[in-house]
């Protein structure tokens, strides 16, 4: 399998299309788990590149639960990889992150403390 680290910064709008839930094995039944035994959810997001009006829908598997996402959400995705895969003839590719958060929930993380327009009009 092949890493290939992802710019979502080139990607354009990132939206959450189907809300987190826990990644389900087909053949099994049971909830996947990582190497360290943390399940494993998937997010569906919409992808819309910068450059043209297509969109496409993917879906990206996190160790750790989104909190907070609801369908329609920009969301900001963190160290976003797609992995090349192929087994028994048939090829895709996957995408993994270590978090999706949503937009504002990021401005507010990364923006630290938001200035209020004090009641004078300054700030």
């Amino acid at each position: 399998m092949q890493n290939i680290p992802v710019d979502t910064a080139r990607l354009g709008t990132i939206m959450c299309v189907v809300p987190p839930e826990p990644r389900i094995n087909t053949e099994t039944g049971q909830i996947r788990t990582d190497r360290d035994g943390n399940t494993i959810y998937v997010v569906g997001v919409s992808v819309r590149q910068l450059a043209n009006r297509r969109a496409d829908v993917i879906e990206i598997a996190v160790p750790v639960k989104p909190v907070g996402l609801a369908e329609g959400m920009r969301v900001t995705v963190a160290d976003l990889i797609a992995v090349a895969w192929e087994i028994d003839g048939r090829k895709g590719t996957s995408f993994r992150a270590s978090g999706i958060t949503s937009e504002s929930a990021t401005a507010t993380v990364s923006g630290g403390a938001v200035k209020a327009k004090s009641a004078g009009g300054e700030n």
